[in-house]
């Protein structure tokens, strides 16, 4: 089944609306996924920065980063309202910095749903009270879950940081606190089919074994730059050692002025390859 962009943006979003502008969508047509679940299709709604909304082939709905309220390119209605997010099944966060960890506590509390995420950032979320321990579930790289039906979630490495910052209450000041190391996921859906979310990540030469390993037909890959992968660097890394069949879907770009990397540079370092460049606009929906 070919791929078909739909796009779901609120009314009230324009391009002008959007202070980063808007990204070129890209020209190239993706090829088909595997066979889907009862006819179901896996949908891709990109939210802005690391942010992404899966719909499985079942039916569940994944939520990866969710920096919403927060986020610097999250268009209406979302950004002003959770609820517009609809029914969440399970949330996964790749580490802890604000524009990952974002709004993931409210959500879980929300919809009653277990926030899984790297062990050493999800113990101090639970000791500082962020969120109750029954709503969370620690695993680490190498580490897989099957937190759904059918669907499977392994933890893999990302060449990143990782710090929580959080709010004291009883003083109203910041305070900083060991959150552990950042990780990618590789989610496998009900029919098979595999999406790598790298998260926050530099290059590293296990990208290439993970590849080999996993076999992800789709990456979401960061190109910002500055605290990740810029256009070159990822662009060397999904050409030379990943290759997936499905294509590669940049993020983490435009939400933040120090990340620099834009899509247009992305799609100049892919050219020549065979993997098709899925770029999206903030609050598009592809569908696979």
């Amino acid at each position: 089944m070919t791929i078909t962009a739909k796009l779901k943006i609120a009314a009230a979003l324009s391009c002008a609306a959007l202070a980063v502008g808007c990204a070129p969508m890209a020209t190239q047509a993706p090829t088909q996924a595997r066979a889907s679940v009862s006819g179901g299709k896996t949908e891709v709604l990109w939210l802005g920065q690391a942010s992404v909304r899966i719909k499985t082939p079942g039916g569940k709905i994944i939520m990866i980063d969710p920096w919403i309220t927060g986020g610097t390119t999250t268009p209406a209605p979302y950004k002003t309202d959770l609820k517009a997010l609809g029914k969440i099944d399970l949330l996964l966060v790749t580490h802890a910095h604000v524009d990952h960890v974002g709004d993931s506590a409210a959500l879980a509390k929300m919809h009653n749903t277990k926030l899984y995420g790297p062990a050493d950032m999800m113990t101090p979320m639970v000791t500082l009270g962020i969120i109750p321990a029954e709503l969370t579930h620690r695993f680490n790289k190498s580490g897989s879950v099957t937190p759904l039906p059918g669907i499977k979630v392994t933890a893999v490495k990302a060449e990143h940081s990782s710090i929580l910052v959080w709010n004291n209450p009883a003083t109203n000041k910041n305070e900083s606190h060991v959150a552990g190391e950042a990780v990618g996921y590789i989610i496998e859906l009900e029919n098979g089919f595999k999406i790598w979310h790298m998260g926050d990540t530099g290059l590293f030469g296990d990208m290439k074994f993970i590849a080999e390993y996993y076999k992800p037909d789709l990456v979401l890959a960061p190109i910002g730059g500055n605290f990740t992968m810029g256009p070159e660097d990822a662009a060397w890394g999904i050409r030379n050692w990943i290759n997936p069949k499905t294509g590669v879907i940049p993020i983490h770009y435009r939400s933040n002025p120090l990340a620099k990397g834009t899509l247009a540079e992305f799609q100049a370092a892919m050219q020549g390859s065979p993997v098709r460049v899925l770029g999206m606009t903030e609050g598009q929906t592809l569908e696979f």
